[in-house]
């Protein structure tokens, strides 16, 4: 390109024929230059040198969007700007609306953590090189972090009312019923468990309520023949997640209502009460285990159950054991067939034990069942009592999409 010797110079083009070779050359036709270099006449070509002279930062990236994935932190995506600068796009920075909280990456998508709870955000985005950074992208929509992890738990028989909380849109939910009640031995026997059930990452809407039923444990028979009474259903929005309380006659353990909400589901039922022994509250992944028949041992409980209760004719009837309501564990163990504490069904992870009653002195009584779910021992003579059934409970945990039962991030 070669400059006049007079006159205006237009610059308009020495960046595009600068930037296409590193061989490009800049002539200046001009008195003053030649005199500068001792030329007499002639332009003056000086190779530029400079054949990336004009890179640039880049561009602004396009298409900003994203997710929240924790209560405090929302994964950022993007679309690379269309031009680089004319060099290499090193990494990527996101930044918050509002707190200016900022991250970054080599690439889509990025993290941006120490968020706040239930909040809304948007994001924009911007791009560097060795230059420097672009410009920023225009703002993503707004996208919420989840609500800070909760829980609610209700371990008294009755009905409540359950607000759930701002920013709260997905629960996970465990209903366990009431255990039987126990009942004469000779003719209607001891208690089942409570059915157990749950769901998880079930939809909710913020500031609704919810209607949440405990069972009560079924109430023992006094003094006469008779079947105990039955155990309570527990139930979350009514029929959507119902567990059905244990009978309180030799029966089949609770059992679980058709589960309609949430995208991940199971449970147990009740152990079937004995002649003697009460039969355990179901498990997460199995059934309770039955109760003592006095000619059949009893199974043990399933996927953290709670066991039969124990004990022979002649000896006090040991109720079954409970469950837990923070989650998936051990099995509770059998209960032994004789006049000690080991006649009671123990507790899976989390339960309480069945009861036994004293012997010598009350070893015509029955024992309760544990919490959660526990099915009563049955009572050996009439003029005695047969034991209470262990009551139920609900548990709600959220956020729903992270904290699943069975596993134990659904504890505290």
């Amino acid at each position: 390109m070669t400059l006049p010797a007079s006159g205006a110079i237009s610059f308009s083009n020495i960046n595009t024929e600068l930037c296409r070779s590193s061989t490009a050359q800049l002539s200046m036709n001009c008195s003053s230059v030649r005199t500068l270099f001792g030329q007499a006449s002639g332009a003056i070509c000086m190779n530029t040198g400079h054949g990336k002279s004009n890179t640039t930062v880049p561009g602004a990236p396009t298409g900003v969007g994203g997710s929240a994935t924790s209560s405090s932190a929302v994964s950022v995506t993007f679309s690379a700007p269309a031009s680089n600068g004319g060099l290499s796009i090193d990494l990527y920075q996101a930044i918050s609306s509002p707190g200016c909280i900022t991250a970054t990456a080599a690439s889509s998508p990025i993290s941006v953590t120490g968020l706040s709870a239930a909040t809304s955000y948007t994001f924009r985005v911007r791009a560097h090189n060795s230059k420097g950074y672009g410009c920023y992208s225009s703002s993503s929509g707004s996208i919420t972090t989840f609500a800070a992890a909760g829980s609610q738990s209700y371990t008294t028989a009755g009905t409540y009312t359950f607000v759930v909380p701002a920013g709260v849109t997905s629960v996970s939910v465990l209903t366990v019923a009431g255990g039987g009640g126990g009942g004469y031995r000779s003719c209607y026997k001891a208690g089942s468990g409570g059915g157990l059930r749950y769901a998880n990452n079930a939809t909710v809407t913020p500031g609704n309520s919810v209607t949440v039923v405990v069972g009560k444990g079924g109430v023992g028979v006094v003094s006469s023949n008779g079947p105990g009474g039955t155990g309570g259903n527990s139930s979350f929005c009514g029929d959507s997640l119902k567990s059905f309380g244990g009978n309180g006659n030799c029966g089949i353990g609770g059992t679980g209502y058709p589960i309609s909400i949430g995208t991940s589901s199971g449970g147990g039922n009740g152990g079937c009460g004995g002649n003697f022994g009460g039969g355990g509250a179901a498990g997460y992944s199995g059934n309770g285990g039955k109760g003592y028949f006095g000619f059949t041992n009893g199974a043990g409980g399933g996927g953290g159950g709670g066991a039969y209760g124990g004990s022979a004719d002649n000896y006090p009837s040991g109720g079954g054991g409970g469950v837990g309501i923070l989650g998936e564990g051990s099995n509770g163990a059998k209960g032994a067939e004789c006049c000690t504490a080991n006649g009671m069904g123990k507790g899976g992870s989390g339960g309480s034990n069945g009861t036994n009653v004293a012997c010598p002195g009350g070893g015509n009584n029955g024992g309760a069942g544990g919490a959660y779910g526990g099915g009563a021992g049955s009572m050996r003579n009439t003029g005695y009592t047969g034991g209470n059934g262990g009551g139920g409970a609900v548990r709600i945990v959220w956020p729903g999409n992270t904290r699943l039962f069975p596993s134990t991030c659904v504890g505290a």
